[in-house]
């Protein structure tokens, strides 16, 4: 946990109490999980002699914010309180008023912000508004937590593309399946249930061709947060890098309901394949492609369609996550073959790894690796990774990096 931003009275109990209530403040948060996009998730608790009096989340786009559903819960009882909030209250008319104008009309006396809204429609507007009013403002509490629970909406904010999370499965020697190609399952079910919340925390879960065709994948997402069934599941929608079109029109994929399947092909593919994949309900986006290997994704299939000649037909991964932004997708989750996160990460096209490591060795050189691609011929050239944490799950582990520079970056606009 880091606090440097903290600018209330650092080490005394004013500081416990703070982190207390802001931690609640996020745990209500994490409620809405997968459901406020392209909102952040924004958790508030109100508090008075010690008690919380009322708390709210922001539940869904376009409904109330969490600060009027915490000040709402309070009523009357609000004036004179302390108001905790994950995100600065906003100051502007969007298609709710703006927060900071409720919290200075509840006749709240103190404000606790975990993190300031980058987003220059805010952008300290409503903290500015608030102490106009003559209201006291602290700052920075928990603010590294308040911002990975929102990294998807900072980095969208920040670069215009959105948050780029890889997840990988493997065993204890890096093989995501064995040489006959059997992979299931070589992570037990706690650490594969981690992988559902994981889908649950992004807008889209995007894959490749060749899982679509081996695996035949759900891509579905059954996993809710623990302490309310207030929520269906959310779905994220679905993204195949699929450059000819090769997609069975009775995939898997086209089952869940609730949620878009789109399927990114080339200019080279046919028509008639474009027409099946949207009879079935796919979205399709046409890329223009590539033969040439500089600063490009493949899509995912080892074994792609040829184009003339022996050249793979490629898309290109700044298109790809133009064309995800333009779609208004703020996180997404690389669940590719070894081939698709290959691509990502030479690229340096992602921003976290999360990588579940099964209690088991697989072994051989016919056995597929987490990692594809061409490699690097000196050490200095790899990837450089900031361990963010390592976590026993039942026997198995899971570990979070962050591409180095990237962790904590837009929190304070450094990046």
């Amino acid at each position: 946990m880091r606090d440097e931003q903290y600018t209330g009275k650092p080490n005394t109990a004013e500081y416990e109490t703070d982190k207390q209530y802001m931690m609640r403040a996020l745990t209500l948060a994490k409620r809405a999980t997968g459901f406020t996009h392209p909102n952040p998730m924004v958790g508030a608790v109100v508090v008075k002699n010690g008690e919380i009096i009322g708390e709210g989340y922001h539940q869904k786009a376009g409904e109330a914010h969490a600060e009027v559903h915490a000040l709402k819960a309070a009523g009357e009882n609000a004036k004179g309180a302390t108001l905790y909030v994950t995100l600065e209250p906003c100051a502007h008319y969007g298609k709710t008023p703006p927060c900071a104008k409720h919290v200075i009309e509840a006749g709240i006396k103190r404000v606790v912000v975990g993190l300031i809204d980058p987003n220059l429609l805010v952008a300290g507007k409503g903290i500015q508004m608030i102490r106009e009013a003559g209201i006291e403002v602290t700052t920075g509490i928990l603010e590294s937590e308040c911002a990975k629970l929102v990294e998807g909406f900072l980095t969208f904010i920040k670069t215009g593309k959105p948050f780029v999370t890889l997840k990988s499965a493997m065993s204890l020697d890096g093989k995501i399946a064995t040489r006959t190609g059997h992979s299931q399952w070589i992570t037990n079910e706690t650490a594969r249930m981690d992988g559902h919340k994981l889908r649950a925390l992004h807008d889209a879960i995007l894959t490749g061709i060749g899982t679509v065709l081996s695996d035949n994948p759900s891509l579905n997402c059954r996993w809710q947060a623990d302490d309310t069934n207030e929520h269906v599941v959310h779905q994220p929608d679905v993204i195949v890098l699929d450059s000819m079109g090769r997609t069975p029109t009775n995939a898997n994929i086209f089952k869940q309901a609730n949620r878009k399947v789109y399927v990114f092909v080339s200019s080279a593919c046919e028509t008639s394949r474009i027409k099946a994949l949207e009879d079935v309900g796919a979205q399709v986006v046409i890329l223009s492609d590539t033969t040439d290997t500089t600063d490009n994704i493949e899509t995912a299939d080892a074994l792609a369609t040829k184009q003339s000649g022996s050249a793979k037909v490629q898309l290109p991964i700044d298109a790809i996550l133009t064309k995800l932004a333009e779609l208004g997708f703020t996180s997404v989750l690389v669940e590719g073959g070894s081939q698709v996160i290959a691509s990502f990460v030479e690229a340096k096209a992602f921003d976290k790894i999360v990588t579940y490591i099964g209690n088991t060795i697989i072994g051989g050189q016919a056995a597929l690796g987490a990692i594809r691609g061409t490699g690097i011929d000196q050490l200095a050239d790899g990837v450089d990774l900031t361990f963010e944490s390592v976590e026993i799950l039942d026997n198995n582990i899971r570990i979070e990096t962050y591409l180095t520079g990237r962790s904590g970056a837009y929190v304070h606009g450094n990046h």
